[in-house]
């Protein structure tokens, strides 16, 4: 199971924390990813990182502004948000996969969080 936390209503410029918390055993053998969806819009990927945590991923959109990093012994993943942007607004959702190499495509993830919204007032 993966519940995100975090999101909110912030004003442009301004930054956010998502978190996702999974439970389970054996967190780290999983690759987790950040994925977002805005109203009328296909969802698209956000950022992604390894089970180990060594390599990281990140959309063209949001690199730069954006970190994606995890807590194994936490069981938990993060998605730091700067300098945001009202097109950043949209329910942002995690998601895990096992085996293969760490990718941005969300077809590739077996299990979703129920995401949470996070809205950037302009």
């Amino acid at each position: 199971q993966l519940v995100e936390s975090g999101g909110g209503l912030v004003q442009a410029g301004g930054s956010l924390r998502l978190s996702c918390a999974a439970s389970g055993r054996a967190f780290s053998w999983y690759d987790m990813g950040w994925f977002r969806q805005a109203p009328g819009k296909e969802r698209e990927s956000v950022a992604a990182i390894s089970g180990s945590g060594g390599s990281t991923y990140a959309a063209d959109s949001v690199k730069g502004r954006f970190t994606i990093f995890r807590d194994n012994a936490k069981n938990t993943v993060w998605l730091q948000m700067n300098s945001l942007k009202p097109e950043d607004t949209a329910v942002y959702y995690c998601a895990a996969r096992r085996g293969g190499p760490t990718t941005l495509n969300p077809n590739m993830y077996d299990y979703w969080g129920q995401g949470t919204q996070v809205t950037v007032s302009s």
